[in-house]
C-alpha cells in the first residue's frame, strides 16, 4: 500500500461499474450477467470433465489444450464476474488494496495465459496439418502437457513487473476507478504521482504478448491454409477447414475486442465497458458452443461421459 506524500495509506477502492444505469437496469444486467456466467462454468466444466474422464480424448494433444483452455476460461470469468454482479447489486462498496491488485494480477495473468494457449493451439493445428508423419513424435502427449505448463507459468511470471510497479505508486483520496475490475488505465488515472515508467512498462509488456502470439497464430494459419489447398477437394479438406474455424472464431473474438480496448483505446471511448465486457464474458461463453458442437469426438465424448451413452 502506498499513502498520499506520506499521509494515510490506500487501503480501499471504488469501482464505480455502471454508474449511470437505474436500479431496474442494474437488476436485469445482474439476471444476465448471472445467466451467461453460469453457462460458461457450466458449458467449459462440461469439456474439462469430458477430457479428463474419456481415456480416447486424454491422449489427443488436441484436447490436451482444449481441455486446459475451457478450464482457463473458468478461471478468466471468476477474476472479474463475481465481483462484478456484487457490485451491481451492491453499488458504493469498496474492494480494499489488495484485492484489487489480486484481480489485476490475476485478470493479466489468466489473459496472458490465454494468448499462450490460443499460440499453442495454432501449433497444434500446424504440427498436425503441415507435419503429419512427424506429428505423434513433436506433439506427443508429453510433449503437450509440458507445453501447457509452460503457457501458464510463463504468464503468470511475465506480469509480476506491471503489478508490482503500479502497486507502489501513490494514489489520489478519491480512489475512485471508473471501471468494474481493477484495469491498468483507471489505476494509473488514480494516481498523484508520476505514471509514466509504470504506464510504458504496462505497454510493452502487454504489447509483446499480444502481438508475439497473434503473429505466431497468423503465420501457423496461414501455413496451414496453404497446406490445406494442395490437398485434393474432399472430406480431408473439409474437416481440416473445420476444426480451423472454430479456433479463428474464438482467436477474432479475444484479440479482436483486446485489440480495440488496449492497442487503439481512442476507438472504445465510451464503450470501453462494453468492450471488456465482450472479452470478459463472451469468448468464455462461446468456447463450448463453438468447440462442442462443431466437433463430432466432443460430442461423441459429452454423450458418453455425462449421459452414459455409447
Amino acid at each position: 500500500m502506498n499513502s498520499i506524500n506520506g499521509s494515510t495509506p490506500v487501503t480501499q477502492f471504488l469501482l464505480l461499474g455502471f454508474p449511470s444505469l437505474g436500479q431496474q437496469s442494474r437488476e436485469l444486467l445482474f439476471a444476465l450477467l448471472s445467466l451467461a456466467y453460469t453457462s460458461t462454468v457450466v458449458g467449459n466444466f462440461c469439456i474439462v470433465w469430458a477430457v479428463l474422464r474419456d481415456p480416447h480424448l486424454q491422449r489427443l494433444p488436441m484436447y490436451i489444450l482444449l481441455g486446459n483452455f475451457s478450464w482457463l476460461e473458468i478461471c478468466y470469468v471468476t477474476v472479474t464476474t463475481p465481483r462484478m454482479l456484487y457490485d451491481l447489486l451492491s453499488p458504493g462498496l469498496p474492494i480494499s488494496f489488495h484485492a484489487c491488485f489480486l484481480q489485476f494480477y490475476f485478470f493479466f495473468a489468466t489473459g496472458g495465459t490465454e494468448c499462450l494457449l490460443l499460440a499453442a493451439m495454432a501449433l497444434d493445428r500446424y504440427l498436425a496439418i503441415c507435419q503429419p508423419l512427424r506429428y505423434p513424435v513433436l506433439m506427443s502427449p508429453h510433449r503437450c502437457w509440458t507445453l501447457v505448463a509452460l503457457c501458464w507459468l510463463a504468464s503468470f511470471l511475465w506480469y509480476i513487473a506491471p503489478i508490482v510497479l503500479i502497486s507502489q505508486l501513490s494514489f489520489c483520496s478519491t480512489y475512485t476507478l471508473d471501471h468494474f475490475l481493477c484495469d491498468p488505465g483507471p489505476l494509473l488515472a488514480a494516481s498523484c504521482s508520476p505514471v509514466h515508467l509504470a504506464d510504458q512498462i504496462c505497454s510493452i509488456m502487454g504489447s509483446l504478448m499480444l502481438f508475439t502470439t497473434i503473429f505466431f497464430i497468423l503465420a501457423s494459419y496461414g501455413l496451414v491454409i496453404r497446406a490445406v489447398l494442395r490437398l485434393p477437394a474432399g472430406s480431408g479438406r473439409h474437416k481440416a477447414f473445420s476444426t480451423c474455424t472454430s479456433h479463428l472464431v474464438i482467436v477474432s473474438l479475444f484479440y479482436g475486442s483486446l485489440t480495440v480496448n488496449y492497442v487503439i483505446p481512442t476507438a472504445s471511448e465510451g464503450s470501453g465497458k462494453v468492450v471488456t465486457l465482450c472479452y470478459t464474458m463472451a469468448t468464455p461463453l462461446l468456447n463450448p458452443l463453438i468447440y462442442s458442437l462443431r466437433n463430432k469426438e466432443m460430442k461423441g465424448a459429452l454423450r458418453r461421459t455425462l449421459l452414459g451413452k455409447r
